[in-house]
């Protein structure tokens, strides 16, 4: 079975991750990873900022709701790109009630550049540069390098219209569940949106 794309990013820093994350980026069998959780805190876009809320939930990337024990779901689905390149779909669901909002992507592995590409809402609208590295048995990801998508043009990004995001995902053995927190912060608004929560994967 070929290596995921974050075993190829990773390199043999991969067997660094704790075991479980290990096994949650393998996607053994190629199957999706699926999981439920709790946010113990989400943080959407700030008040002033309501019409990039509202415009994000168009494109299932931003909103405007914030909270505490926030039910959500995650599915995470390996596949083939039209260009033969590895890629992995991300669906995160946030339950606020009856309305549901969204965080998704589709994260490639780009080879020839040996970096993974970040493609951020559904149909994409802002890209990223993505930086993984691990620290003490838990995956750290931070982005780097974006472009605003507008169809098949792209506009590079000024760091000071940028988002920048700060991802730590481990996994607690006293409560069996893995540790997601994330952060997305620009130099004007400063956090953009942010959540901390505990998920579950039964099936591992």
């Amino acid at each position: 079975m070929a290596a995921s794309i974050y075993e190829q990013i990773l390199g043999e820093a991969f067997y660094q991750l704790h075991p479980k994350l290990q096994q949650r980026y393998t996607f053994l069998q190629d199957r999706p990873f699926e999981a439920g959780g709790v946010m113990k805190r989400i943080k959407g876009v700030p008040k002033g900022f309501l019409p990039l809320g509202w415009l994000g939930t168009k494109r299932k990337l931003l909103f405007p709701e914030r909270g505490e024990g926030v039910p959500f779901t995650l599915k995470n689905t390996p596949s083939v790109g039209k260009d033969g390149e590895a890629q992995v779909h991300w669906e995160r669901i946030f339950y606020f009630g009856k309305t549901q909002r969204y965080f998704n992507a589709l994260m490639r592995f780009n080879a020839k550049e040996a970096v993974i590409e970040d493609y951020l809402g559904e149909p994409p609208i802002v890209y990223s540069d993505l930086e993984l590295a691990v620290e003490q048995g838990a995956l750290l990801i931070t982005s780097k390098r974006q472009r605003l998508l507008l169809g098949p043009v792209e506009i590079p990004l000024p760091s000071i219209f940028q988002g920048k995001a700060t991802v730590k995902e481990a996994y607690i053995e006293e409560e069996e569940a893995y540790a997601i927190s994330v952060q997305v912060k620009n130099p004007l608004i400063g956090t953009v949106f942010a959540y901390e929560g505990v998920f579950h994967h039964d099936d591992l």
